[in-house]
């Protein structure tokens, strides 16, 4: 397998098994809008049926972010009724289709929003020291739920609550990341997709059924927990969102700066 698409880069090297899986749109700091969503989701299930590959290594393109959530100019049909809210990046990550092969995220420069719909179902992370994490819903009027919920999985209660409630206040730095457990292993500058290509060949020479077996069943052991999160978003997003407008202006009132913890 080896394709580009619109915001997405796909290479796999059948001698080692592992397929590395790049957002590409630097240029919007590999944000999503909804061609790259439906691509990402393209890819995932097409994975599903390559068994030449073994494992995935997710990254972003560029220096600056490994991915900033839903491209702000996205624009997001919704139905009218407060009873049905259509969340974009609801199902992009690999779980949500049905992909138990593991995925290993390389986390260069920001993550941040959305981004954790990636990364709360890759397998573990790796991270540059660049790599920071922050989530800006709160800043904006907006109700951190799905994001808030995976990062519960992974992350100190705490920690998952401190990043979600300060908003663009507060950047998580690499270290902290690895020293609370989010980031498995931080890299040399710019090694976090080498790191990540070398555990994912690691992983993809074992055995197929007993790798795929324990993703299953690690995702098990927290997906429950997920579902009944989730189950709750729709209505607290519903309830909790400012206006569209008001976020906008929100946006364009930020103010710049922020601290590195």
């Amino acid at each position: 397998m080896g394709a580009v698409v619109s915001g997405l880069r796909v290479a796999a090297d059948k001698e080692t098994g592992v397929a590395v899986v790049t957002l590409d749109r630097p240029h919007r700091l590999n944000a999503i809008d909804l061609a790259l969503r439906d691509e990402i989701v393209a890819v995932w299930r097409e994975l599903r049926f390559d068994d030449t590959v073994r494992a995935v290594v997710l990254t972003g393109a560029g220096e600056r972010a490994f991915c900033t959530g839903l491209d702000r100019d996205a624009e997001v049909p919704q139905p009218g009724s407060p009873y049905m809210a259509d969340d974009p990046l609801l199902r992009i990550g690999p779980k949500s289709n049905d992909l138990w092969k593991p995925v290993v995220a390389a986390v260069n420069g920001m993550a941040c929003g959305g981004a954790f719909y990636l990364l709360g179902e890759s397998d573990f992370l790796v991270a540059d020291p660049a790599a920071t994490f922050f989530d800006p819903h709160t800043t904006y009027g907006m109700v951190s739920a799905y994001e808030s919920v995976l990062m519960a999985q992974v992350m100190p209660h705490g920690e998952a609550a401190r990043m979600a409630l300060m908003g663009t206040a507060e950047r998580l730095s690499a270290e902290r990341a690895h020293t609370i457990g989010l980031v498995t292993e931080l890299t040399e500058p710019g090694g976090s997709l080498a790191a990540a290509v070398a555990a994912a060949s690691v992983i993809a020479g074992y055995p197929t059924e007993g790798v795929q077996g324990t993703v299953r069943a690690l995702w098990a052991a927290k997906e429950a927990a997920v579902q009944q999160g989730f189950a709750q978003a729709p209505h607290l997003v519903s309830l909790g969102n400012l206006p569209l407008e008001r976020q906008a202006e929100l946006f364009r009132s930020r103010q710049p700066g922020f601290r590195l913890r």
